[in-house]
């Protein structure tokens, strides 16, 4: 039940202390007017009216709640539109989650388009690696890049898909050798990201669309892509990473494509936020902004 609509019935009744000529004022039925007050008097716990089957009657309680019925309504419409205002308009400040590499090249551009948009809405951007907890870090969304999410419990919004590579050096290549299929990679020292690939697993299509999957490991592993993208360029093996965070390395030789006729596993781009139910309305705003931002995004820049 509504509160504010129990104590307007209330006072329809109070006025004339007659239950149906309340209920045809309010264009309703008698028995939904009773309920109501009923509902009122369960919920302060104390008797408004008394009542047979041929008179109505304030109680004390009754006639207090009738003085003030006006000021309490006022005080709790003001409330509900305070409280409402963040989700229902565009404005305040959003919370931000991202991986870094991904915040700083591509997520910054979209926020700032899309305060440019929303004048009266602000960002704060923070370095999530996918394992915070939105509501403990006070965040409003998260973004987290992954082949599949682990949590089927957390509410997500799919925004894009983005190409991986996999990439080694020259001089590891002359080292260890050139591997001609996925399987071979399993003889190889591959560098994992510990959250991106948590079972040690990559999956590639061939170019028939047939799948493979290898079982990989190595010397080192991270949960930070940036890291095992380093160790790539040190020559201490093969590494897979966004296409984004590779392209200037790929550009420079600096690192080559392994595998070219595989297509490594894309992974998913997710918006992660605290509830569906209650979403407010600038981060509604700002997930169909990154869906849209991403639509025909050119990973490769």
């Amino acid at each position: 039940m509504n509160i504010l609509e129990c104590i307007d019935v209330f006072v329809e009744v109070a006025k004339g202390l007659n239950f149906s000529k309340a209920a045809e004022r309010l264009g309703t039925s008698r028995s939904a007017v009773t309920k109501k007050v009923a509902w009122l008097e369960n919920h302060f716990g104390a008797q408004l009216l008394n009542r047979n089957t041929k008179t109505v009657s304030l109680t004390e309680s009754g006639r207090l709640l009738l003085e003030n019925a006006d000021s309490v309504t006022q005080s709790l419409k003001a409330l509900q539109d305070l409280v409402r205002n963040p989700v229902q308009t565009a404005s305040g400040r959003i919370r931000i989650g991202s991986p870094p590499s991904f915040g700083a090249v591509h997520l910054t551009p979209a926020i700032g388009a899309f305060l440019s948009k929303y004048p009266k809405i602000k960002a704060s951007l923070l370095i999530d690696d996918g394992r915070s907890d939105l509501i403990a870090e006070n965040m409003d969304l998260s973004v987290r890049i992954a082949p599949r999410l682990k949590d089927t419990n957390q509410i997500a919004y799919k925004i894009a898909v983005v190409p991986q590579a996999l990439v080694a050096t020259q001089a590891y290549i002359e080292q260890h050798g050139l591997p001609q299929t996925p399987k071979d990679l399993e003889q190889h020292n591959c560098l994992v990201h510990s959250l991106k690939a948590p079972t040690g697993s990559w999956t590639f299509r061939g170019q028939n669309g047939e799948m493979h999957v290898a079982r990989v490991s190595g010397s080192f592993d991270s949960n930070l892509g940036e890291s095992i993208l380093h160790m790539a360029k040190l020559d201490h093996g093969i590494a897979m990473h966004p296409r984004y965070m590779v392209e200037k390395q790929l550009k420079s030789k600096s690192v080559e494509i392994v595998l070219p006729d595989y297509m490594p596993e894309g992974l998913d781009i997710y918006a992660i936020v605290q509830s569906k139910k209650h979403l407010p309305y600038k981060v509604r705003l700002f997930v169909n902004h990154l869906r849209e931002w991403f639509k025909d995004t050119d990973w490769s820049v």
